[in-house]
């Protein structure tokens, strides 16, 4: 962990697990090499639409250990010292874990970037598979699970992932996220059910030898569902967190809570106006955020009209010297702060290189954080 002081930062990007020859994903990605097909397959909708980005590093296995070695030394030597792995739990079944298992945890190095656990507990809809991805209503797989499966899910996560050496702390409390708190809530059956399944988990990763857990959730502001596969924020997001002890707020997407279909500039401005009103709303740590970009569109078939505009090297630095400046500001604050994202190319937010910037997303980083 990366010891809190006014000159050190962790900087966590969120991993979209996805870039691999996943089984359970064929279904979407008959080639084989996960959702590269759409990165590939990408074509503009409109005059102007700068729909077509192709990676610096080519389209490649990130379920390879040898791979994650290059990619976790990129990351450190840019100043990005956590991946926040997107893990998925369907069917009663793990889901995407190949990147991680296969790639990340093989790795040699992986010391030299932190990761922890998102679980990214939405629905699936057709998003991932463009054949039927302008269906928004068919639900493939459901995201809430009940207690039995919630108890099966936080033992195979304390035993595969929490006590690994690499696994990011706070406080020396291992870091575990939760994407969608209302369907966390509607699985185990209301607040006081779920309530009483975290304590269970915390006594559970305590049993194991973790000193704690830091429980950390994503949140949301309407149902504005730019992803497709997201469903409404809870009423009362603020009181349920209170009630159900979450030690830590972050965001994942500038999409959950901003009117996306403006430009960079404007919505970093935006989403500082929002976590200082957050702030005042709830006394829980929250942990800001940026998001590189917004673009769907390599998706669907129709044209996704939410688009973020004016993305640049420059623009990237720019927002992330605030975000620093926010943490600088708050020196009770763990320095960290969450970045969208390392590689979600169909989504165009994602600060591996280009061909169009080369590194320079990565470049913007060091110029702040290193």
């Amino acid at each position: 962990m990366t010891e809190n002081t006014a000159k050190q930062y962790d900087v966590a990007a969120y991993v979209w697990p996805a870039y691999s020859d996943a089984p359970e994903m064929r279904w979407a990605f008959p080639e084989g090499i996960g959702e590269w097909e759409r990165v590939r397959q990408a074509r503009p909708k409109y005059e102007g639409h700068r729909a077509v980005h192709e990676p610096l590093w080519g389209y490649l296995n990130e379920a390879d250990p040898c791979v994650m070695e290059m990619q976790i030394n990129a990351a450190a030597d840019h100043g990005v010292n956590v991946f926040i792995y997107d893990w998925y739990w369907y069917d009663r079944r793990p889901f995407l874990e190949n990147c991680l298992n296969d790639g990340y945890l093989q790795a040699r190095n992986n010391d030299r970037v932190k990761f922890y656990l998102m679980w990214a507990n939405h629905d699936v809809k057709y998003a991932w598979d463009i054949r039927n991805a302008d269906d928004h209503a068919t639900v493939l797989y459901k995201g809430w699970t009940d207690r039995a499966d919630f108890e099966t899910i936080c033992r195979r996560v304390i035993e595969k992932y929490l006590l690994h050496p690499s696994y990011y702390r706070i406080d020396d409390k291992p870091v575990f996220c939760i994407y969608d708190l209302a369907n966390l809530v509607q699985g185990l059956g209301g607040l006081e059910e779920t309530r009483s399944a975290l304590r269970w988990f915390r006594q559970e990763a305590e049993r194991a030898g973790a000193k704690g857990l830091n429980l950390q959730c994503t949140l949301r502001g309407g149902n504005q569902n730019y992803s497709g596969v997201d469903g409404a924020a809870m009423v009362d997001q603020f009181g349920a967190l209170k009630q159900l002890e979450f030690d830590s707020i972050t965001h994942y997407q500038w999409c959950h809570f901003l009117p996306v279909k403006n430009t960079f500039a404007n919505l970093m401005e935006m989403a500082l106006d929002r976590y200082q009103q957050i702030e005042q709303q709830i006394d829980i740590p929250y942990y800001p955020h940026l998001s590189v970009g917004w673009d769907s569109n390599a998706r669907f078939k129709q044209l996704r009209p939410a688009i973020m505009e004016g993305t640049t090297p420059d623009q990237i630095e720019a927002g992330l010297r605030l975000l620093k400046q926010y943490v600088d500001e708050r020196p009770s604050l763990h320095p960290l702060v969450t970045v969208n994202s390392w590689n979600e190319w169909t989504e165009t937010s994602y600060l591996q290189p280009d061909r169009e910037h080369g590194y320079g997303h990565l470049e913007a980083m060091k110029s702040v954080f290193m």
